[in-house]
């Protein structure tokens, strides 16, 4: 290990969707002290950070991430006496905690906004540009959540740019009066003692000056959301993006070891990705949807993931499960349905890789995407993007509230209807059922986040993908103490690989069966080995 390796490049974190992790007052929302009722858990589990996920005063528009008042809890989560009695206990189990932070963007009822609208003080603090001539938007942007990147406003006569929902207008970031607001805003939460921030969509904060048109992408078949006709060259990943991140950067050293991860979100997943975490004024790390996109698990995914990281190419973070996409183990069965053994391989896998590692609310347990009937969906996205069918609960499903008992409301909640609803195929998997189980997934991460800990290649050292079977990824870590290899056979079929004189099986979670310097793997098992 590194001899002053920082703790955010040793540490396991784990993110919490507060809206469903445990509700504390009957509401059918989860909520701040419901989260800081469950933390001994997660220090149980052994993580070693949270990320906590937007609950800050907002109309809900996109569940948080339209936020219009950065300093204040909304009443549905709490109170900012709620928040700092989360940090404090956390603080007390030994847990980080860091932050989301939504600065590409506010709520439209956000007063920044309201202002701006309105020709204020604040008039050049959102992107605002007039129409065509012919009264079409400024230029042939779309949004994320799909239709052009511009809504007209009466009042100013003007269009306003929103890379997402019409109520999420952006912010102006050529503006210094608005990063300095942000930075203030990031202050706030640091002398509260946050030990960092999520930074949501790191690399929209700046778009072309000239707001100049996107480059077409051609499709054989047209794609669910307009936003995927184009290359987003000109309102994203602009290089005035990163002189900003410079500036948050400076602040959080000022403030000792706080540490900041980037949500990157482009056309080149990886490239973006290291791009953003190069040099000693970059973010601290920051992952990509390269994983969180896939739709198979194969070795050739990690190893591509893993290709070109360097000393100079910055730190990344990995993840398999977030808030935004359906759950992995659902994601990569290819297709089938999901199974216990291969998310096994695929969180071993995970926790294994160079790079800090996310775990996801209920990525410990193996939960499936769950089921959301149309008539109970809440994301915008999916409402919007609706085509029918299986799989069309979008974000959704991966939202659900948390299962801690196998018992009628998953003891989430004591509300006869909750925000959304518990997926029954859930309750089965449940806290209390896997934690008295010894071959549970929640065992097994809980068994290999304990190996990872005291073993410190796994957490700073080098990576080398090595040649392997079909089927099977195959990698060495080492440092200066000790070097193992890491073996995963991903492909669903029983496999074996020739491992050097005097390897041996370290004892861990995982299976396999050395003999006569073979390693014999069963379908989805996995070894580490350390070598001499």
């Amino acid at each position: 290990m590194e001899a002053t390796a920082p703790w955010w490049k040793c540490a396991v974190f784990y993110q919490v969707y507060p809206r469903s992790f445990a509700d504390s007052n009957g509401d059918g929302v989860g909520d701040l002290p419901g989260v800081t009722g469950k933390l001994a858990y997660l220090a149980d589990l052994g993580v070693d950070a949270v990320w906590l996920s937007p609950f800050f005063t907002s109309p809900m528009d996109d569940f948080g991430y339209d936020v219009s008042d950065y300093r204040n809890v909304d009443p549905i989560f709490g109170t900012l006496a709620d928040f700092d009695a989360l940090i404090t206990e956390a603080h007390h189990l030994g847990l980080k905690l860091i932050i989301d932070q939504v600065w590409a963007h506010t709520s439209s009822r956000h007063p920044w906004f309201e202002n701006s609208d309105s020709d204020g003080e604040k008039s050049d603090w959102y992107v605002w540009a007039d129409a065509r001539p012919d009264g079409t938007p400024p230029n042939n942007w779309q949004a994320s959540f799909g239709g052009p990147s511009w809504t007209w406003s009466p009042r100013r006569r003007q269009y306003y740019l929103h890379n997402f929902l019409a109520s999420q207008p952006d912010l102006n970031f050529w503006n210094p009066a608005v990063q300095d607001a942000i930075l203030d805003v990031a202050r706030f939460w640091l002398d509260r003692g946050v030990d960092g921030f999520r930074l949501d969509v790191a690399n929209y904060y700046c778009q072309d000056a000239r707001l100049r048109d996107n480059p077409v992408l051609a499709h054989a078949r047209a794609p669910s959301t307009t936003q995927a006709f184009q290359s987003h060259v000109f309102d994203r990943s602009r290089p005035e993006t990163l002189d900003f991140i410079a500036r948050v950067r400076d602040l959080l050293d000022s403030y000792g070891d706080r540490m900041a991860v980037g949500e990157i979100f482009d056309g080149d997943m990886l490239a973006a990705q290291k791009l953003y975490t190069q040099g000693p004024r970059a973010l601290h790390t920051a992952y990509s949807f390269f994983l969180l996109h896939a739709r198979h698990a194969d070795p050739t995914l990690f190893a591509r993931a893993l290709a070109g990281w360097g000393p100079a190419d910055g730190w990344p973070s990995w993840s398999l499960g977030n808030h935004d996409v359906p759950r992995f183990p659902t994601r990569l069965a290819g297709g089938g349905a999901p199974d216990a053994a291969r998310t096994k391989a695929l969180l071993a896998a995970l926790l294994c890789l160079r790079g800090t590692p996310f775990l996801y609310q209920g990525d410990e347990l193996g939960l499936p995407q769950a089921d959301v009937p149309f008539e109970r969906l809440r994301d915008p996205f999916a409402i919007t993007a609706w085509a029918g069918g299986a799989g069309g609960s979008g974000r959704d499903g991966a939202r659900t509230p948390m299962p801690w008992r196998d018992a009628p409301g998953g003891g989430f909640s004591s509300a006869a209807r909750t925000w959304l609803p518990l997926d029954p195929e859930h309750l089965p998997l449940a806290v209390d059922s896997q934690w008295e189980d010894d071959g549970s997934t929640l065992n097994f991460t809980r068994a290999l986040l304990a190996f990872r800990r005291v073993h410190s290649p796994l957490q700073t050292g080098a990576i080398e993908v090595l040649a392997a079977p079909n089927g099977v990824l195959a990698f060495e870590r080492r440092d200066a103490a000790s070097r193992l290899l890491c073996v995963f056979e991903l492909a669903g079929r029983a496999s074996h690989i020739a491992v050097p004189a005097g390897a041996r099986v370290l004892p861990s979670p995982l299976a396999g069966d050395l003999s006569d310097g073979v390693l014999r793997l069963p379908a989805f098992g996995g070894s580490i080995l350390a070598l001499s």
